[in-house]
């Protein structure tokens, strides 16, 4: 087994690497080169940049690949740093490769402010989970009181008067009084009556109150940074997205606002790069698969063998599009009880997404304004055929 170069993730590591290639062309007389890599978390990133600057040219292989393939020359199931650069090797001179999506310039822009309001929205429903759990130990009517505890004037009781005893000292005037500083307009004595007498009732725990108190302030104040950070990136998104040819036609479809457009071309990137709406649907790990041998013939289903997030985005817009949006209501009870052929519901979920990516497609590289008529054209088009 040939010996395994290795090297650092360092500016000084990429220099030794592209001499060391530089030594094994000249002692085999080859003038081009093919670097494949296992993109295993973000380690790959640095290498990328680094081989795009330089013209190498990188691909990627699929992980799973590497793991089924790995037995084959020694029959072993065994992954070691030595064993796995041959693997790798031997997959991409069989092709079995897929070059990187590595976005540029405002698709770039847009692919890191997404992942960062992803990973802010993951946080925030953290800490949500977090409060509730508080709140049913500590304070358990509170809800009866504010059914939303993220409003504003839930939040300065949470962090002036969150414990029951708290809101029992203040009384109705002194509960009252908070509101009226930040001059809260919605809540007054009504509310502020309700509260303490739930208070006077409570049956929440009464042992480490001062460790609650400081718990919850310090839940409440990092909710608030979160949200602050998580509009913050939003304002980002909608700046960058003024950059996106025909971003704004997308906008203007009911059902379809920023989040959507966002997490759409931080996934898929310049639309150009794409020939045909069916590469995004492989992307999307949408594209149809089928198990069957000789006269057994299985079930079609979906790959799911590409960009997870893609693939989830399109699921969480297509679901209230049909229970909101009128075309994509009948058209979704069209392919469920069709005569030929109905489709599942998940089916019918799966067939609008993909449906979706089309007029997201069109859109972006036509530059043309959704038309709801047209998108229900498969509801018509058996009825043009028998006429």
């Amino acid at each position: 087994m040939a010996k395994v170069f290795r090297f650092e993730n360092t500016e000084k590591g990429f220099l030794n690497f592209k001499n060391w290639l530089l030594e094994l062309k000249s002692q085999n007389a080859k003038i081009e080169s093919l670097i494949g890599a296992e993109p295993t978390g973000h380690y790959w990133f640095g290498l990328g940049a680094y081989l795009k600057e330089s013209t190498e040219k990188l691909v990627l292989v699929n992980p799973y690949h590497v793991m089924r393939t790995k037995e084959l020359d020694d029959n072993h199931p065994s992954k070691t740093d030595t064993k796995d650069p041959k693997t790798i090797a031997k997959l991409v001179i069989d092709g079995r490769y897929t070059e990187p999506n590595i976005a540029q310039g405002v698709f770039a822009d847009i692919r890191v402010a997404n992942n960062n309001r992803l990973r802010l929205q993951k946080d925030i429903n953290a800490l949500k989970n977090r409060v509730e759990r508080w709140l049913k130990i500590y304070f358990p009517q509170y809800k009866n009181v504010f059914g939303d505890w993220t409003g504003k004037g839930s939040l300065m009781v949470l962090k002036e008067i969150p414990l029951p005893e708290d809101v029992r000292s203040y009384e109705v005037d002194g509960i009252n009084q908070i509101w009226r500083k930040e001059k809260v307009r919605a809540l007054g004595k009504k509310r502020a009556l309700k509260l303490y007498n739930f208070a006077k009732k409570s049956i929440g725990v009464k042992e480490g109150l001062q460790a609650a108190k400081l718990e919850i302030s310090m839940l409440v104040e990092e909710y608030e940074l979160k949200r602050k950070q998580y509009e913050k990136c939003l304002k980002l998104i909608e700046k960058l997205l003024e950059e996106v040819p025909n971003a704004d036609l997308m906008l203007e479809m009911k059902g379809v606002g920023i989040v959507t457009v966002a997490g759409f071309i931080s996934e898929v990137g310049d639309i150009s790069r794409y020939d045909s709406p069916k590469q995004i649907q492989k992307l999307a790990g949408l594209a149809l698969k089928e198990n069957s041998s000789g006269k057994h013939r299985g079930k079609t289903s979906i790959s799911k063998r590409g960009r997870k997030r893609l693939r989830t985005l399109l699921f969480q817009v297509v679901m209230p599009l049909i229970g909101k949006v009128e075309e994509f209501k009948d058209l979704h009870m069209y392919y469920t009880t069709r005569p030929k052929n109905p489709l599942k519901k998940k089916q019918s979920i799966v067939a609008l997404s993909c449906k979706l990516i089309r007029v997201f497609y069109a859109i972006l590289t036509k530059g043309i304004e959704y038309d709801a008529k047209k998108f229900v054209g498969d509801i018509r088009r058996p009825e043009l055929k028998a006429a």
